[in-house]
This record gives C-alpha cells, structure tokens and sequence, in this order.
C-alpha cells in the first residue's frame, strides 16, 4: 500500500515538472517571435515619425520636435504615396478636430435678409399752387398732416392785378355789342386766372368787384409740406402745399451690391414693421433701381402696398427676408466656409483620399462663386462625390507648410522639415541666428491688440491681480484669433504659424491658472515668444525695452516687454517690484 502511494506521487511530481517545462518553451517561443518582429520592424524599417505630423522621420524613438509626443514606429513603406499629400493617423485627425464631409449637388439657394423704410409713392405727391399773384389773406389749412379734399378752399388771395381784369370786364360788358371781341379778351384774361365761367357771370351780372378770391385743392391727400403763411405775397404758380395721397405706398429695401445678383423682379419678400409687432406683410418687388448709391454702395428695391387704413408711414423702418437663387433652382456644389481657405488671390481646399497606407490630403485650388451665409458656390475645381475637410483645414496646412509640400501661402511647396532628430533639430536652432522679416503695415496694425493686450497682462501682474490678469490673457487670445495668418507672406508665414501656436498654449495655460504663480510660470513662455516675434518681425510702431529679472524662474532669470525703462517687475509684483534691468532696446 505504502509503494502504491509513493509511485503515485513519483508521477504526479513528474506530470508538474513536465507541464511548468511546456509552458516555459511556449511562452519564449512566443515572447521571441514578438521580440524578434520588433527587432526586425526597427532593423528593418529604422524609421520612427509622429502621429500628429508625420513629416517627422527619425532613426530613433524619442519625442516629436514639433509637439512633444512620443514617435511611433513606421511599418511600411512598401507602398509609394503622393509626394504632395499630406498623411494623416485617424489619432492625429482627432488631436487636430479634422472633420471631413463628402460634396454634394444642390439648389444654389440663399436667404437674404434686408432692411429698409416705408416712402410715399412718388407718383402720389403733389404741389398746390396759386394760380393768382397777390397777398394771401388767409390760410384755411394751416399745419401739415392735415387732410384736404379736391374742389376744397385752401387759402383766399387779395390781388391788385385781378381787380384791375375785372373792371376792364365790367367795361368791356358795356360795349360787348360794338366790341365783341374785346369782351372776349376780358373774359379769356380772367379764365387764365382760374375763374369759372359762373364766376365770370355773376361779377357781369351784379357789377361788384371780388377783393378776395379763393385758391381752391387740385387734389386729395394730406399736407406733408406747409411752404406759405398768411400775410406772404405769392406770383403766378409759386407752391402753397406739398399734398400726398397715402391711399397708397413703397417700402423701399437696401439692397448691397453683392446681393444684387441674388434679387430680381417679381421676388416675394416677407417683411415686418417694427411699429407694427405681430404681423407680418407679404410683397413682390416691382422695381429694382439700375444706380447703385455711391455714398452706401446700396440700390433699392421697391415693393408697391395698398394702404387704405394708413398703418404704414413714411419712414417707418421694416426688415425683410427673401429667399432667392441665380440659376432658377439648377443644382451647383456649395461647400462650408470653414472648408475654404482663402490668401486674397487663392481659394483652395484639402481633398481627402484613402489608402491601405491611411488617409492623405491634397490641396486643391478652386474658384469660388457667390457666397450663401455660411457656405460658397464653387464655380470649378471641385467634382461631386469628392470627400474634403471642412474642419481642422488650418492644421492640415500647417503640417503641409512644415512638410515643404504644397500649401496655401506656398502652392509648389518648399524646404521640407525632414532627415532631423529632436538633437540636431535643437542645435541647429541655438546656433542659427534668428531670421529677420520685414512684414507689411497691416500686418503690424493686426499685431497692435495683441501687444496692447500683452502690456496689460503686464501691468495686471506686476500689481499681484489675478482675475485682471487673467481678464487680460482672455483679451489677448481673442485679438489673436482675429489676426488673418494671410497677412504674413513668403518666409515670414512659418514664423508666424510657429508664434500663433506657442502663444495660444501659453494663454490658455495662464486663462486655466488657479494662481498667481501659476500664471506668471506662463507669463514667462509668453514673454519669450513675445520678445522673439518682436525681433524678427519689427512688428511693434514704436520703443519697446526688453527686461530681465535674473532672479525671476528659480534664479534661472526671466524677461518681459515694457513701454518704460523704469524697472516694474510682473514675475514678483509687490514683493520685489524694482528688481531687474533693460538689457535691450526694440525700436
């Protein structure tokens, strides 16, 4: 019994042994194919590149000289890519929000919105005369927006020439047999004047002279002009009235030269009158003006509108909306705004392509046609079905600047950024003097903001404030966004592309900060950035001093910019306020 049980236990010993010896060559067979197809990977290939800009090629792992992440290794390069394309990883789309859209066909449609006034029919406006020179008595309409009747008597007029006419009438009755024709002068001198036939009549019949005549209305409307007072001697035709007939009125919209191709007669507008809340007027344009304004750059366009109950008034403002097309509904390719970038003289885009090697893009030039609110008409360059960025396109032409490929500012490319490690990359910028670039006058007066802003984060800090510093790089980066990169051409677009990105990380580190430490640690990139633009672009109008506290980042030193020589430190504020020195001057 004893032998059986240790024979059991001989072979039980003997089954583990065998079974820990099968599992070690297993796992180092499988550790070792691993191993080896790492090994061979970097043997083979040796090439490591950046998954956010993989114009990086380097023969070893590191960090990216660009961005700082950690190179990753190529597996390929067996099949051959577009020299001209930009590569990207779906991770670097990510980090850099690229988004994509496929072009489509489409209505070229746009909703335009327009303001304007309500006028009174210039077809409608009249001018009340007097038809008998002489002193004006009296005035029976006698303040403007007064209603008068056609046939009603409006004024009564003393006139010395026409009681002279009707004494030659009275004695031309008397001989009317012998002298006809006399007679008749008198009577046709007296119609001149706007007498009636049984007025005539009655000054023949009773022999009395009229001293007053009366002037009566021509037409209806109202009075929107008074140009008479009673007591004014008037001529022969000189205006008493402007009369307008409001039965009936234009609303007449601004329309800017660029949206004129957008509108044409017969077009339905909705339109709304801001005295009138709660409604809302429907209308067909009639007349478009063939002028354009030279003051406003604007033409009108009229809408005719029954106004029987007077709710509209001239120069009552109104805004309307029209939605309109230029090819009669015919369907063209639109793309977002945000798609397109645009140099002034170039409009291009970038045109996704896939592969088995990953996703690339192309720039592509295009002509642009009207614009639609947020998106453009292209006229050519584009097909339907074409899959393009509409998103992120900045960092793709960014990558495509740094690569030496084709870009926006440089459409045949130029010096690629390739065959460098982070080592020689580093030492060649620290030798390398930094470059200096003449950029133009409205580059410098965008710039202005960004050091008005500069200054002030300055000034906030030497003062211990937080939230005003913080309010300040607030204020900073907005006036960063509102610089058009366009404005800086040729070699200087990299160095701006460079300062744009260093400042950005900078200020929103020192928008984050929950210190006034904090922030300062970001004041002091801020400021070397800063320093270093204003060096090489001579972009500030005036006298900067370059400043330096060598006390300041762990007595590692500091520097900053200020309009004044007089030393206000911004890394210690109060504590330490006069420590430091000018070691430069920027003019």
């Amino acid at each position: 019994m004893k032998k059986l049980q240790l024979n059991i236990l001989v072979i039980a010993i003997g089954m583990l042994f065998i079974g820990i010896l099968a599992g070690y060559l297993i796992f180092r067979t499988d550790n070792s194919s691993q191993d080896e197809h790492q090994h061979d990977l970097t043997e083979v290939n040796g090439v490591w590149t950046c998954s956010m800009h993989p114009q990086i090629r380097q023969n070893e792992p590191g960090s990216c000289p660009i961005c700082g992440m950690d190179l990753i290794p190529v597996e390929s390069e067996e099949e051959n890519l577009d020299p001209l394309a930009i590569s990207m990883s779906p991770t670097a789309m990510q980090l850099a929000n690229v988004q994509t859209a496929i072009v489509g066909q489409a209505g070229a449609a746009k909703s335009l919105k327009l303001t304007g006034k309500v006028q009174s029919d210039e077809r409608r406006i009249f001018t009340q005369t007097t038809h008998i020179p002489g002193r004006i008595e009296q005035l029976t309409v006698n303040f403007t927006g007064e209603y008068i009747s056609k046939g009603q008597v409006i004024a009564t007029v003393y006139s010395p020439e026409l009681v002279t006419a009707q004494q030659e009438l009275l004695q031309a009755a008397k001989i009317k047999e012998s002298q006809p024709q006399l007679f008749q002068a008198a009577k046709e001198k007296l119609r001149n004047w706007k007498l009636s036939d049984n007025q005539i009549d009655q000054i023949i019949a009773s022999g009395n002279i009229l001293n007053n005549f009366p002037i009566r209305a021509n037409t209806s409307g109202y009075i929107t002009e008074k140009l008479a007072n009673a007591g004014d001697y008037v001529s022969l035709g000189q205006p008493l009235y402007t009369v307008s007939d409001l039965s009936k009125v234009w609303v007449l919209f601004d329309v800017y030269e660029s949206d004129l191709g957008w509108i044409k007669k017969g077009d339905e507008v909705e339109y709304t009158v801001q005295s009138i809340p709660g409604k809302t007027f429907t209308g067909k344009i009639s007349y478009i003006d063939p002028l354009i304004d030279p003051a406003t750059r604007v033409a009108k366009a009229r809408v005719e509108v029954p106004n029987s109950d007077l709710a509209l008034k001239p120069e009552m403002f109104v805004s309307g909306s029209i939605k309109s097309d230029t090819k009669g509904g015919s369907t063209t390719i639109t793309v977002p705004k945000s798609a397109v970038l645009w140099t002034g003289k170039r409009s291009v885009v970038y045109v996704k392509s896939s592969s088995a090697r990953g996703i690339s893009f192309n720039l592509r030039e295009v002509t642009l046609g009207p614009s639609l609110g947020e998106s453009y008409v292209i006229e050519s360059g584009l097909n339907g079905g074409e899959e393009i960025a509409i998103n992120g396109t900045f960092s793709i032409d960014a990558a495509a600047q740094l690569a030496g490929k084709p870009s926006m500012m440089s459409p045949d490319g130029g010096a690629a950024m390739t065959g460098h490690n982070h080592g020689e990359m580093q030492g060649s910028m620290e030798s390398a003097p930094a470059p200096s670039f003449t950029i133009s006058e409205d580059a410098k007066k965008a710039l202005k903001p960004v050091y008005d802003s500069y200054l002030a984060l300055k000034d906030a800090l030497t003062k211990d404030e937080l939230n005003a510093s913080k309010e300040a790089a607030k204020s900073m980066r907005e006036s960063l966004n509102k610089v058009n990169m366009a404005l800086f051409t040729g070699e200087s677009h990299n160095s701006w592309m460079s300062f744009d990105g260093n400042l950005k990380k900078a200020l929103q580190v020192a928008q984050d900060s929950k210190s006034i430490e904090d922030l300062r640690k970001s004041f002091q990139n801020l400021s070397d950035e800063m320093v270093k633009m204003t060096e090489q672009f001579h972009a500030y109008s005036g006298t900067l001093y370059v400043q330096h506290c060598p006390m300041a980042d762990s007595n590692q030193g500091a520097d900053w910019l200020s309009l004044d020589q007089n030393i206000v430190n911004p890394y210690f504020g109060k504590s330490m306020l006069t420590c430091g020195e000018v070691t430069k001057t920027l003019k």
